[in-house]
C-alpha cells in the first residue's frame, strides 16, 4: 500500500511540473508577443506617418513596380534579377487603363504626369525588351 501512495504522490508532482512548465511557456509567449508589439511600434515611429494618398502616388506606385520588373530598379543588397517583361507589361497596361478610365476627370497637371510617366516607362520597356 505504501508503494501505491508513492506512485500517486509522484503522479501529483508530475502534474504540478506540467502545470509549472505550461505557465512558464505561457509567460515566455506573452513576453515575446509584447516584444514584437514594441518592435512594431518602434518601426512605425522610425518610418513616420505615411503621406496622404493621391493620384501622383498611385501612378508612382505602378511605375515603380514596372521599373522593378524591368530590372531598372534594384533592391539594395540583393542579386540582380532577370527582367520580368510580363509583369512590366502588366503594370504598363494598368497605367494605360488608369489613363483611359480617368480621361476628362483629371487636372491638367495630373494628365501631364500620367502621360509623361507612361511614355517614359514604355521607352524603358522597349529598351529592356529590345
Amino acid at each position: 500500500m505504501a508503494e501505491e501512495e508513492k506512485k500517486e504522490e509522484k503522479k501529483i508532482i508530475v502534474d504540478e511540473d506540467w502545470k509549472q512548465q505550461a505557465q512558464k511557456e505561457k509567460e515566455i509567449l506573452a513576453a515575446q508577443e509584447e516584444a514584437e508589439k514594441e518592435e512594431a511600434q518602434e518601426e512605425s515611429k522610425r518610418r513616420g506617418p505615411l503621406p496622404k494618398g493621391n493620384f501622383a502616388a498611385l501612378v508612382s506606385m505602378l511605375v515603380t513596380q514596372a521599373l522593378f520588373a524591368l530590372g531598372v530598379l534594384e533592391v539594395k543588397g540583393q542579386e540582380k534579377r532577370e527582367p520580368d517583361l510580363d509583369m512590366a507589361k502588366y503594370n504598363i497596361d494598368m497605367l494605360e487603363a488608369l489613363q483611359e478610365k480617368t480621361k476628362g476627370n483629371l487636372t491638367e497637371q495630373e494628365e501631364k504626369v500620367l502621360e509623361n510617366t507612361l511614355n517614359e516607362v514604355r521607352m524603358a520597356y522597349v529598351k529592356v525588351a529590345g
